[in-house]
This record gives C-alpha cells, structure tokens and sequence, in this order.
C-alpha cells in the first residue's frame, strides 16, 4: 500500500502573521486543504498521513472531515525541525503493509495526481524517486562575497516533494540520523547516503512552496489565470 506522509508542521515564520501558512486561505480555501484534496483523488494513494503543529493536530481529523478527505488515517504532532517531522509520520505508518512512503510539503497545493502517480511508479521500479524542476536561473558558486565559478545548469534541477521511497529504504535511511540537523533539508539527502541512486521526475515549475507573502501572491495568480489543473 502506498502512503502518503504530508509535512504540514511548520510556523511559518517568513510568511509573517499570526496564522500557520498552510492554514492561510488560497481562493477561499486553506492551503493544507488543497493539499490534501489531490492525495484524495489520486488513485495510487491508499492512506494518508498529516503531521501538524501540536496546537492544530487535535482538531484536523473534524476539519478534514467537512472537505471530504476520508484518507487520512492519523494526524500526528511534528518535531522541532523537518526532518525530526517526517520521522515522526514515518513512525506512524503501519510497516506492514506499507510499500511506498510519499512524502510532500503540505503548502505545495500545486502538484498533480499525475505528477504523484509517475513519481510513485518511478519508486517501484528503482526504490527512490523524487519529483524535480528544472532551474531558470544562471547559478554561481560563491564564497563570501567572490563568485567561485558558474554552475552549468542543464546538469542542475530544483528538488521538489512528492519525494517517493521504498518504506524499508526510508527506515533505513532515517536510522542513526541526526534528525535536528538543519541542514537535513529533505529526505532524499538521507538515501543518497546510503550510496543508493535516486530517480529524477520532471515536474512542472508550478509545484512551489509557499513561504512568503509573495509565494501566496504568484499561487493567487495561478489558481486566477486557471494554470493549474
């Protein structure tokens, strides 16, 4: 069975205000909410995980209910940091039945059941893949204030979640970790130190995070101008 674990624990403290970011209204529905509803109608997800701040875990199960998000099995209470977050999700599944672990950004409300879908199939085949995106930008590397060299940026991509890992793999990957390290800044750093290789899923460039009070402007746009679906 194929569960997805949505890491939804954050402050938010770039976004600014008093409310959690993925709780913040985007076209009259909270973000988390968005989320959710694609893992909803992806046929190759059979459960789903929510990891929340403490505060907002207790009632979630009630708030879902109202959105029709009958997936959700378990909403668990977050760590200090990401990683810390996602073990705990990961703690929650039942391994005996698990196969694949999908793990995703609770504020990234734009990816598509296709993209999960292709993303999932790729981590049957290979036990890792994660979505990505190609980068637009000119990347330098840079010391201080010197720039060290330019990046060639074909050979370059953006990670994005859903991130897709065999359940045993990801265990494994989480063993030993120092889960408060905030350099640990998303799973596939873990298995990559295991020595495993780890399948790319082109992704489109509007799976973005919202973060800031001008991610939630660009995400405003995009729902407008109807370039999701």
């Amino acid at each position: 069975m194929n569960v997805a674990i949505i890491v939804a624990a954050g402050h938010g403290s770039r976004m600014g205000g008093k409310r959690a970011k993925q709780f913040l209204d985007l076209a009259g529905t909270p973000i988390i909410i968005r989320t959710l509803t694609v893992f909803e109608q992806c046929e190759v997800i059979k459960e789903v995980i929510v990891v929340l701040a403490a505060p907002e875990a207790a009632g979630f199960l009630t708030l879902a209910g109202q959105h029709g998000l009958r997936k959700i099995s378990r909403v668990v209470p977050g760590g200090r940091t990401r990683c810390e977050s996602v073990l705990r999700g990961l703690e929650a599944v039942r391994a005996t039945t698990a196969e694949i672990v999908v793990i995703h950004d609770g504020v990234r409300p734009f990816v598509t059941a296709d993209e999960i879908s292709r993303t999932v199939a790729a981590a049957i085949a290979n036990e890792a893949a994660v979505l990505v995106a190609e980068v637009n930008d000119t990347i330098k590397e840079v010391a201080g204030n010197l720039i060290l060299q330019t990046m060639d940026r074909r050979t370059l991509r953006r990670a994005l979640t859903p991130q897709c890992f065999r359940y045993d793999l990801l265990r494994r990957a989480y063993e030993g970790a120092n889960v408060l390290d905030p350099e640990l800044t998303d799973d596939s750093m873990l298995v990559e130190r295991l020595g495993k290789k780890v399948t790319a899923i082109e992704g489109s460039p509007r799976n973005i995070k919202i973060t800031t009070p001008e991610d939630l402007v660009i995400a405003e746009a995009i729902i407008k101008e109807g370039l999701w679906c």
